[in-house]
């Protein structure tokens, strides 16, 4: 099993969860509400399924025996909703991780299944514990990584699953800000962020050998770095751009220190890798252009991703396989419609239907998700997503420019809850993947360094006026909305181009670069370079400042809608507090929500369903757009400030 290494450099990124009414509109609680069910994996023995459903009102785990009707909940979370879960090797308990109210001091949570009795695997206060490790060959042991004796540092820790026992395994020399296992459960890879930004792997033979230096490269790549040694451990495979464009799939003998390419395209980065759940053979590799798709490098697993797609419609994953992989349990996601799950019975080339995530969408007419490019003021060719609500077409109607957060992340095909609820609504939706997303390369990513409120910026401002030419879209009926980078490029919007948009809505967005940076977790020191170098230095104040949208709050002219968690750790609260006092001492006027017990967004559904019913009504009333009054559990007036 490879460890869980690849974590993408996502400051911002803002995902909300699938979360009456009129007849010809979506009801929000199928669109922001719960899934009636989601996230099903299948017992490593083969015998058992567990899946997220809402047990009253709140996502827990429920497991049943595959061939029968025996589904039963085993975990009681009473308050978030349990979104991340995974199964302990040995098929009889399930581990998952939760934060309090969104502050993301995630703790590492161990759930028996046949006594329901649940227990906190990391039991520190103040503390963000992350999985490590996990493998079937250890079923009484997992790696955690704990932030306890260094609130900036995480040390790895072997957490005895039968009775709790935490044993120092690793500790963090002071500037790894990832570490990687091999097969045999040892610590041998740390990953780090350099001083100028770029990033350094670091390898040992063994817990008592010294760190040595694999590979490194400088701030001008990308890549998600190390993801995971080969079967025999003699290997490391990595996601690097260097001698390329795009972030390709290398292995690397650490030995001789010789390089393989295993997979690449020369303008999209490698993604996700697929490999044996017992072996850890690689078998698989995906693409994301404008749609997800698998490169096959196994030919047994090739064959059957090609009969899959015979099985439903969509963009087809492999999510989870049981240890003797011989059931899948895959995924089809396509644009117009609710999420499937199916089982895959590798032996007779069987499908057999799970379920979808929202059975209740099936009788709305949906909207179909376009990938399109535009050119951007420089010439540089910029990706985009067009969303246009059904019926609408040779028709101009308001458009809401829909800004995804990271700003190191990306928008990708298929059914986006969003997108959805903004079209049913009568509203053009344009995603764009603004120079600085990730997965198109390293010059396209790059071209975003030391871009805040400038040229990323701008790529948004070309891509409104490309709709517009298109002839979708009113000119004078155009919305900037987005959550976190995308709150930020809100707040730029209608402050750095105040005739650009007839309104905003702004989503825990940063307004001051210089206060943002000084603010973020301690548990990111390790990459403070990466920010500094595509951003900004901290010694950069005035430059900072500059592109910082608190200094011109005097020039916002059109409504905005500002919506923030009280516990978020990333972009807290004063961010947004700070630029509200600075419109109001001016005489502006802004609607302001706050929601005390969430974080980076909003995971409670009964939060969701709020927001949204506010964002909804604000943007019928300065757009024209189609809305239901909130219901009586969707009112905001409390969390008004």
């Amino acid at each position: 099993m490879l460890p869980a290494m690849k974590r993408t450099l996502v400051l911002f990124a803002l995902v909300f969860p699938l979360a009456a009414a009129r007849a010809d509109l979506i009801p929000r609680k199928i669109l922001f509400g719960n899934p009636e069910k989601a996230g099903p994996e299948i017992s490593p023995d083969g015998k058992l399924l567990a899946y997220l459903a809402p047990e009253k009102g709140v996502l827990n785990v429920w497991i049943r025996t595959l061939g029968k009707d025996d589904d039963h909940v085993v975990t009681s979370d009473k308050k978030r909703g349990i979104r991340q879960y995974f199964w302990q090797p040995d098929s009889q308990h399930i581990l998952y991780r939760q934060d309090q109210d969104g502050d993301e001091n995630w703790h590492i949570y161990q759930t028996e299944l046949a006594t329901k009795i649940t227990r906190d695997l990391t039991p520190f206060a103040g503390i963000q514990a992350r999985v490590e490790y996990v493998d079937w060959e250890h079923p009484n042991e997992i790696l955690v990584g704990i932030n306890v004796r260094n609130p900036q540092l995480h040390d790895v820790y072997k957490v005895d699953l039968r009775t709790g026992a935490l044993t120092m395994d690793t500790q963090n020399p002071g500037d790894v800000a990832d570490f990687g296992v091999d097969n045999q459960m040892r610590v041998r890879m740390a990953q780090v962020a350099t001083p100028d930004g770029g990033i350094e792997i670091r390898t040992r033979e063994g817990a008592k050998a010294a760190w040595k230096t694999l590979v490194k490269w400088g701030p001008e790549e990308s890549g998600d770095g190390a993801l995971g040694f080969t079967p025999n451990d003699k290997s490391l495979l990595i996601s690097t751009s260097v001698d390329a464009n795009a972030a390709r799939l290398v292995e690397i003998e650490l030995a001789s220190k010789r390089q393989k390419v295993i997979a690449e395209d020369k303008d999209y980065d490698a993604g996700v890798v697929m490999e044996h759940p017992k072996t850890h053979k690689l078998e698989a590799v995906s693409f994301n252009r404008d749609r997800l798709e698998w490169q096959a490098i196994d030919k047994g697993v090739g064959a059957d991703l090609e009969a899959l797609k015979k099985v439903h419609d969509g963009e087809v994953t492999v999510v989870s396989r049981d240890l003797a992989d011989k059931t899948w349990v895959v995924s089809f996601v396509v644009d117009d419609g609710p999420v499937w799950w199916y089982l895959w019975d590798r032996t007779g080339k069987k499908a057999t239907p799970l379920f979808s995530n929202q059975p209740a969408l099936e009788k709305y007419k949906l909207a179909k998700m376009q990938p399109v490019t535009f050119p951007a003021k420089d010439g540089l060719n910029i990706h985009a997503y067009l969303t246009l609500p059904p019926g609408s077409q040779g028709k101009k109607v308001p458009l809401v420019l829909n800004v995804h957060g990271g700003p190191w992340a990306r928008d990708t095909w298929g059914y986006r809850p969003e997108a959805q609820w903004l079209a049913n609504r009568g509203y053009a939706v344009l995603q764009i993947n603004y120079r600085g997303s990730t997965g198109y390369g390293k010059k396209y990513l790059h071209a975003g360094d030391r871009e805040w409120a400038g040229k990323m910026q701008q790529d948004l401002l070309d891509g409104k006026a490309w709709a517009i030419a298109q002839g979708h879209v009113d000119p004078k009926k155009v919305c900037i909305y987005g959550g976190s980078y995308g709150g930020y490029a809100t707040l730029v919007g209608v402050t750095f181009t105040p005739d650009a948009f007839a309104c905003g809505v702004d989503i825990v967005g940063p307004s001051n670069i210089l206060t943002l940076l000084k603010s973020i977790p301690p548990y990111w020191k390790p990459l403070v370079s990466i920010f500094e170098s595509r951003v900004g230095k901290m010694s950069e104040e005035e430059f900072l400042k500059s592109r910082s949208p608190l200094f011109k709050a005097n020039a916002i002219k059109v409504p905005l809608m500002i919506a923030q968690g009280a516990s978020d750790p990333r972009v807290k609260q004063a961010e947004s507090d700070q630029i509200v006092a600075a419109m109001r001492k001016n005489g502006k006027a802004v609607e302001y929500i706050v929601f005390p017990d969430e974080g980076h967004g909003f995971a409670r559904p009964e939060n969701r369903l709020k927001f949204y019913a506010a964002a909804e009504g604000f943007l019928a009333r300065y757009l024209g757009g189609k809305a239901d009054p909130p219901a009586a559990d969707e009112k905001v007036d409390a969390l008004r400030k």
